[in-house]
Formats: structure tokens, C-alpha cells, sequence
């Protein structure tokens, strides 16, 4: 290909050139879109962008997946999933989640180990199914980042006042403004304070802002064993099984397997974090024996806390008297004998949960903006490295300001709507990738064989669950659910017989191959069949404008880039760093 060294003949150098581009959009499309990059360009565009400083080891990472996970949604889905869905079997719920979390992190630590880039599931899809899908994923994880953050900073507003003045923080620390529609028209500039603060600290150093989680995330420990002590001394295990209504259905499992599963469908919520920790591989002194013990390890950890934190909510009260929007808190309030303080300890356990969760979360959407910008797709300057920090500071301060902005003015219910179908999605893709990747390589014949398999496997999860979904309870409904899991067993027998591995995993792989992965789609699948429908609206909202910038920019800077040489593996003898140089072809040659 003859390369176009003039920056100046770029197709965003002037307007002309720009309409130019355009037109040849159709094009230009079709050589980018299904561009497959490689380790070798991912590490290679690390180099040249600036490197993070390694400073991390496990037990960072599992304070980091820890902090994440446990924020603010136990506290509020717990309630919910067992008033409303579960009842007492709602730990069950818990179990299952954490399962299908446990499974998706398996498949997140593949990738991790073998390719330590901060960009995550970016990355990781990028790899596999081209530069297009990978930007549809950046663009929906990051956009459920922004929106989950700044309703996770509106709640410690809230949680804090009631907390620590006892005052109503909807009333007293916001500021309403009568002619701004409802929904958006409380105006909250603590949530704007601790982001901005926590923006800084992200800016200034991992490590210090690995320091600070810890140290948080060890208060909130403890506040989750204070709660889960009170409710085994405090609770009785009649509640078990006895709702306070003779009325309401009794029993441990009140609603069923189906409550069960779609307990889970919401708890599952709880477990959103631990693929930040995938993004901050970059920065870890031992990817191959760290990241797996930080990835798994905080699942594993989590799910243990959840499940004995739902226990002890059970026993603590009937389920139909639970309050969905504070079960632990709520507990508490109007008990006589001078219990009601608890719930002003655990409101503020819940404080601190909410800023490690918005900490973690805070990292990892800035280097997933990282890595997309080192990938030409948003502006470059979104990549830059800050060389004293070794923090993408850029994209830190970005992103810090953008969730500020939101969290200001817009409602917590209305950000929760436009939360998780799109991290389920993520979750749903890499598992597929993971496949793709064993069963693919440059001498394979032919992908169709596995991609065949792929798509037949998610049509009958999906058909599993509109069955599950719509199909009346009864012997015929069990007949057509068996037979559809006997399908997809035979599905993936004969895939694993049929078809070899392509590559072994030098380091780390996946266990049980394809086992795990499959039964990580079919969980992804079945909790996305369970989402409602302002989720789906949000998800293909965000996801069409996310084709319109990567048609009307990100194909066309993709292009320029490509055609300048800087995608190219000619760029890494203009690399300057002798050191990371050295590094990356020993990286290479393994």
C-alpha cells in the first residue's frame, strides 16, 4: 500500500478534505471495519503513547475488584430482588450471580494474562472480532461508566446526609430549581465535589489511589461484617420461611425457581466491577500469577460477602416486610431497645462502599478511553500518558468532568435505567471471543466452522429464554426446556469433538474449554432476556450513535492513521524508549 506521510492531507485538515472523506465513507468502511489488530499493535501503540508505571500485585487487584463490586447496588438490590422476586432463596440468587460473574472473569483473565493492556474488553474484542465491534463495546462500556458513576455519586449524597447529619439529603444538600423538568431538575454539587476529587487522585497515581481503596474498601469490610454479625444475632431463622402476611405465598423458595433466576437477573447488577480490574493489567508487576488471583479472588470474596449479607437480611425480617430501597437500614428503623442506631452505622458502612465503588470505576473508564485513543478511533490526545504520573490524565479529567456534568442535575432513577444491558452485552461478547480465539488462528482453514457454532449456541440460548419467559409453568414447559438443553449440550459436544484448538494459552487459560465460555453466553444471554425494556431502548439509543461517530469520524481518523503508517508495524523502529523497546520483542518472541 502507498502511504500518505503528509499530515496535511488528512481527511479532517479542512473541510474540503473532510466532505472528501465522506464520500468515500462506503469504502473506507468496508477495509476498517472488520480490521483485526494484533498483541503485537496493541503493545506496540502502548509503547508509543506512553507507559503506565507497573505498581500493582493480587491483593491490589482484589482490593480493587472488591471496592468495585461492593458499592452502593448491594444495598439497594438486595431489597428489591427479595421482596419482590425471590424472597428468602435470594442468597440462592446471589450464588447463581456470582457463578455467572465467576465464569465471565475466567474469560476476562485469558485475555488479561495474554495481553496486558489497559484497554479490556476494548481490546479484547478488538483482537478477535475487528476494530467496528470493538468500538461498539468501548462506546456502550464507557457510556454505562459515565451514567452508573454519576448515579452512584448522587447516592452518596444521599446516604451520607441521612448518615451522618440525619438530615434528608433530597431536602437539605440539593438545590432545586422549579423550572428544570422533573427528573432533572435537583441540583447536587456534592456528588460533583467527590467526583472531582476523586478525579484528582486517579490523575496523580495508581498506586496512591490503590492506597486509598484499600483503605476504604478495609472500612467497608467492616461495616459488611457489623451487618452480617447483627442480622445472625439479631434475626431468627423463622423468617425463613414465614412471611409476616399469611396472605403472601410462604416457603424458602415463596416464588419458585423462576423467582430465583430472576432474583439473580437483578443481583447480578451487584457484581458490575470486576472487569475494571482487567484494565488495569498494564500496571501490574506480574500479569501471569497476579491477574488471576486478583480477578478470581475478588469474585470468589465478593459472592462469599453477598451470600451471607442476604442471609442475614433474611432472618432479620419476613420478606414481604423488607424495604426494597433500604433492606439493611431499614431493618433497624422504628426497633425498639435503642436499635435504631444501626441503621445510621450502615448507612455509613454504604458511604464508604459507594466511593471505592466510584473509585474503581472511575480508573477503569478513563483507560478504557485510553486505549480507544491510542487506537485512533477517538482523538489521540485522549491516549497520552502523563510522564511524571504515568496516569492517562487526559482522559481521567475527560471523563471526570463528563460524569460531573450528569450527576449535577440528572435523578438516580433516571440514570439506573440507563445502566447494565450494555455490560451484560460486554460480558456476552468476550465469552464468544475467548472461543474465537482458541478455535481461530492465521492457519485455520476456515472460520466458518466455529462461528457457525457460535451463532447456533447464542440462537438457542435465546430461544431458551424466550421460552422461559413465555411459556405458561407446567410439565410442558420442563419437556421443551430439557429438550432445548439437550440441544445446546449436543451443540457444544460435537463443536469440542469436531473442531481442534487452534492455539494453547502460554500462561493462562480458560478451564474446561469450551464449557466455560458456553455456559457464560448462556447465563449472559438469559439475564439479558430478563431486562426490561427501557434498558433495550438506552442499549440500541447508545449503540446507533455510537455507528454515527464511527462512520462520520472514528472509520476516517482509523483510515488516516492507517494509510500514515501509524498502525503499521513499520512505526516501531521510531519508537524512542530503548528500555520498552527491549521489552515488548522479548514480549513478542514469547
Amino acid at each position: 500500500m502507498v502511504r500518505n506521510n503528509n499530515n496535511n492531507q488528512g481527511s479532517f485538515s479542512s473541510i474540503k478534505a473532510y466532505l472528501n472523506a465522506l464520500k468515500h465513507t462506503p469504502q473506507r468502511l468496508i477495509q476498517r471495519v472488520g480490521s483485526v489488530s494484533t498483541t503485537f499493535d496493541e503493545e506496540t501503540r502502548r509503547v508509543r503513547c506512553g507507559n503506565m508505571r507497573k505498581t500493582l500485585r493480587w491483593y491490589d487487584l482484589i482490593c480493587f475488584g472488591v471496592g468495585g463490586m461492593v458499592g452502593a447496588g448491594v444495598f439497594v438490590t438486595t431489597g428489591h430482588a427479595a421482596h419482590d422476586k425471590a424472597g428468602p432463596a435470594v442468597v440462592l440468587s446471589y450464588a447463581i450471580a456470582g457463578f455467572c460473574a465467576l465464569l465471565s472473569a475466567f474469560c476476562y483473565t485469558e485475555f488479561a494474562v495474554h495481553m496486558p493492556v489497559a484497554g479490556g474488553a476494548f481490546s479484547y474484542i478488538r483482537v478477535t472480532f475487528g476494530e467496528f465491534m470493538g468500538f461498539i463495546t468501548g462506546a456502550n462500556l464507557i457510556m454505562d461508566y459515565v451514567f452508573s458513576n454519576a448515579a452512584v455519586a448522587r447516592s452518596f449524597t444521599t446516604y451520607f446526609g441521612t448518615a451522618i447529619i440525619g438530615v434528608s439529603a433530597q431536602s437539605k444538600w440539593r438545590i432545586t430549581i422549579s423550572s428544570l423538568p422533573k427528573g432533572f431538575n435537583e441540583i447536587d454539587l456534592i456528588a460533583v465535589l467527590v467526583i472531582i476529587i476523586l478525579t484528582l487522585v486517579i490523575c496523580y497515581s495508581t498506586r496512591e489511589s490503590s492506597l486509598l481503596n484499600m483503605s476504604l474498601t478495609a472500612l467497608h469490610i467492616l461495616f459488611i461484617l457489623f451487618v452480617i454479625i447483627m442480622g445472625f444475632w439479631r434475626g431468627d431463622t423463622k423468617n425463613f420461611t414465614k412471611p409476616s402476611d399469611p396472605t403472601r405465598p410462604g416457603g424458602f423458595l415463596p416464588f419458585g425457581a423462576p423467582g430465583v433466576f430472576n432474583g439473580a437477573t437483578l443481583v447480578y447488577l451487584s457484581y458490575i466491577g470486576y472487569d475494571a480490574v482487567s484494565t488495569l493489567a498494564e500496571e501490574v508487576k506480574d500479569p501471569v500469577t497476579d491477574i488471576p488471583i486478583g480477578v478470581t479472588g475478588s469474585v470468589i470474596l465478593v459472592t462469599v460477602l453477598y451470600c451471607l449479607m442476604a442471609t442475614s437480611m433474611s432472618m432479620l425480617l419476613p420478606y414481604d416486610l423488607i424495604n426494597p430501597e433500604a433492606p439493611f437500614s431499614g431493618a433497624f428503623i422504628g426497633k425498639t431497645n435503642g436499635w435504631k442506631w444501626v441503621s445510621n452505622v450502615i448507612g455509613v458502612g454504604a458511604s464508604f462502599g459507594i466511593l471505592t465503588s466510584l473509585l474503581v470505576a472511575m480508573l477503569g473508564q478513563a483507560r478504557y478511553l485510553c486505549v480507544i485513543g491510542r487506537s485512533n478511533i477517538v482523538p489521540v490526545w485522549f491516549a497520552k500518558v502523563h510522564p511524571k504520573t504515568s496516569t492517562p490524565v487526559n482522559a481521567s479529567a475527560f471523563l471526570g468532568i463528563f460524569t460531573a456534568a450528569i450527576a449535577l442535575f440528572t435523578e438516580l432513577e433516571v440514570l439506573l435505567n440507563l445502566v447494565s444491558i450494555g455490560t451484560l452485552f460486554v460480558f456476552f461478547m468476550v465469552a464468544n471471543a475467548v472461543i474465537y480465539r482458541r478455535y481461530i488462528s492465521v492457519e485455520t482453514k476456515s472460520p466458518w466452522p466455529t462461528l457457525s457454532f457460535l451463532l447456533c449456541f447464542s440462537l438457542t440460548s435465546v430461544i431458551f429464554t424466550l421460552l422461559w419467559l413465555l411459556l405458561p409453568n407446567g410439565k410442558p414447559k420442563v419437556f421443551v426446556l430439557g429438550a432445548c438443553s439437550i440441544v445446546a449440550i449436543a451443540l457444544v459436544i460435537l463443536f469440542n469433538y469436531a473442531v481442534p484448538q487452534a492455539r494453547t494459552p502460554d500462561f493462562w487459560g480458560v478451564p474446561l474449554m469450551p464449557w466455560i465460555p458456553c455456559v457464560s453466553i448462556f447465563l449472559n444471554v438469559f439475564l439479558l432476556g430478563n431486562l426490561d425494556g427501557p434498558s433495550y431502548a438506552r442499549f440500541a439509543f447508545f449503540s446507533v450513535l455510537a455507528v454515527i461517530v464511527y462512520a462520520a469520524y472514528s472509520v476516517h481518523a482509523s483510515f488516516d492513521a492507517e494509510e500514515e503508517g501509524i498502525l503499521s508495524h513499520e512505526n516501531l523502529e521510531n519508537m524512542k524508549d530503548p528500555i520498552d523497546l527491549e521489552d515488548l520483542t522479548l514480549k513478542v518472541q514469547k
